[in-house]
């Protein structure tokens, strides 16, 4: 048995520690900022990702917030946040937003633990790479969208598009 599974038979593990571990698990560069809070970069098939995690025990609720650099030019915004609004509307967890005085596009993800739910490694695992997976899919739609003059229909037409096949 992994460290992996075994975590999933811990209970009161805090959730930052469980993160913790799958960092470590997937050679991800990481800083644990504090007790509730920890920080990594990912590096993507596109470009690295930052990840950031925070444990709010008194909302019980574990925040995941992915970024990555976007900052589109100010004429192409609007057609930006349509491909925004169709993005989230695919999307069966979590959403993007643009940060725009930041110069980021922002996936992010709340997991509700109220009431003594526990969160376990698989459940984590999956929320990590899910959002690693939907900045990846949308990325280049982002860029289409930002930097190719495309308009967000077609933009996201290639994000949602399944591959097959090997080039």
């Amino acid at each position: 048995m992994n460290r992996i599974e075994h975590d999933l038979f811990i209970e009161d593990q805090h959730p930052i520690d469980i993160v913790e571990t799958l960092a470590e698990d997937n050679d991800w560069d990481f800083d644990r900022v504090g007790e509730d809070q920890i920080s990594m970069t990912v590096e993507g098939a596109w470009r690295s990702y930052s990840l950031s995690l925070a444990w709010a025990g008194s909302e019980e609720v574990l925040r995941l917030i992915c970024t990555f650099e976007l900052d589109p030019p100010e004429a192409r915004l609007p057609e930006l946040l349509r491909l925004l609004d169709l993005a989230n509307d695919r999307m069966w967890t979590g959403v993007f937003t643009l940060w725009r005085a930041q110069g980021l596009m922002v996936y992010r993800y709340g997991l509700a633990l109220q009431g003594g739910a526990v969160a376990n490694a698989a459940q984590l695992d999956h929320m990590l790479h899910g959002a690693l997976l939907s900045s990846e899919r949308f990325y280049p739609a982002f860029q289409l969208v930002c930097w190719g003059d495309r308009v967000a229909e077609d933009a996201l037409g290639i994000a949602i598009a399944e591959a097959y096949g090997r080039a």
